[in-house]
């Protein structure tokens, strides 16, 4: 909810005297088991910001997000019309059921999200639009349950490069809970209980919808914080921190953070001096900032196999540890090849010398062929039928 209240306000942006823009907005994506409310914080998103467009993935394609090029049936000329990215400039993009967008969809978002215009050339008309939008967008995991022993990207069967366009990515999990549970049933039955509705008093420290609408409207126009050095020597110094958590007890290298997480800890941290109406970002506003960034790094940057956080999982899709273990796989299959009689072996006789090689480290069937396609595609193998070979 603190994410989402960041999203809303935004942090800003800035033009470098080189022409350069860089972008304020915030972008995050919840991922999450079903009836989990992940569309009810998109309806409330869309309720409150000032400006807001809400859209499905599932009725979404790439000119409706876009713009399209369309003929006047009068005249017979060209004109465009904008789509959801272009006509919530300068608001939140809400789109639900992000994983079911189709392909097309989903690659049109890639320069709307990372660099804010879209880019058209179409029908001979060639021009880019502003899409300076955030985007809070909703997920299902691909087998409609979250595995915890997959990661996020496997979980999503999404492209690692649009995920890593989002500054924060929170999973929403439905863990059996009997207090919780208890006190959401209570509020589900009181919803349909008419009797009791008129006993709920509203308190008095709520505030309407329209007053939150106006206050945010309020904060993005005249409020434009400025980070202290104080500050900023703290941004500094939580980045440093986030990349040597990367070095593990081995002395292996691990991306534990990347520039483009720097980046949300300064937006972050503007939204949340915004907030509170600030003309100057201070330290307090960055620790809750980096505690926003660590939570969800946690919870979606994790490696299910070591445990550690691994930034390679969103940037490209394939953790640290699982290109180690695949590498030195390569090295066991092409040495115990060359060992073998007439160098050709079967699949089957290839993992049955495996496991007497490694052992408990030996790989399983799917992970050997994995390897094995890989080794084939960049002709370091060659495969007929059920025999291997050394290229």
């Amino acid at each position: 909810k603190r994410s989402i209240s960041c999203l809303l306000f935004g942090g800003s942006r800035k033009r470098l005297p080189d022409g350069t823009r860089i972008r304020g907005d915030i972008n995050v994506l919840m991922l999450g088991d079903p009836s989990t409310a992940k569309s009810q914080f998109l309806k409330f998103v869309e309720q409150t910001a000032p400006i807001s467009v809400y859209t499905s993935g599932k009725g979404s394609s790439a000119a409706g997000l876009t713009a399209s090029v369309i003929r006047d049936a009068s005249s017979g000329e060209f004109y465009l019309e904008g789509g959801a990215m272009v006509l919530a400039d300068g608001g939140v993009v809400c789109i639900d059921e992000f994983d079911k967008m189709s392909d097309d969809a989903r690659n049109a978002l890639h320069e709307a999200m990372e660099q804010q215009t879209v880019s058209l050339a179409k029908a001979g008309i060639i021009c880019t639009l502003n899409a300076r939008t955030s985007v809070l967008a909703s997920a299902n995991p691909a087998g409609s349950r979250y595995n915890p022993a997959q990661s996020v990207v496997e979980n999503l069967k999404l492209p690692s490069t649009l995920l890593s366009r989002f500054d924060l990515i929170f999973l929403i999990l439905d863990k059996p809970d009997l207090a919780a549970d208890r006190q959401l049933a209570r509020h589900l039955v009181s919803l349909h209980n008419p009797v009791e509705e008129q006993t709920i008093s509203p308190s008095g420290d709520i505030i309407s919808l329209d007053m939150l609408r106006a206050y945010i409207l309020y904060a993005q126009s005249k409020c434009k914080p400025v980070i202290t050095d104080d500050a900023a020597e703290a941004l500094v110094n939580y980045y440093v921190d986030m990349r040597r958590m990367g070095t593990t007890a081995a002395g292996n290298k691990v991306i534990t953070s990347t520039p483009r997480q720097l980046e949300s800890l300064v937006r972050l941290s503007e939204a949340l001096a915004k907030m509170k109406l600030s003309s100057t970002v201070e330290v307090s506003d960055v620790d809750e900032a980096a505690r926003l960034v660590k939570v969800a790094l946690q919870q979606s940057a994790t490696d299910p196999r070591t445990g550690t956080i691994d930034m390679d999982l969103i940037q490209t899709g394939v953790s640290s540890s699982l290109r180690q273990m695949r590498h030195k796989l390569e090295q066991d299959i092409s040495e115990t090849l060359s060992k073998a009689s007439g160098r050709s072996l079967s699949s089957s006789n290839l993992l049955q010398e495996l496991k007497e090689t490694l052992q408990s480290s030996a790989p399983s069937i799917n992970e050997l062929w994995e390897v094995l396609q890989q080794m084939s595609d960049s002709g370091r193998l060659n495969i007929r039928g059920d025999q291997l070979a050394l290229a």
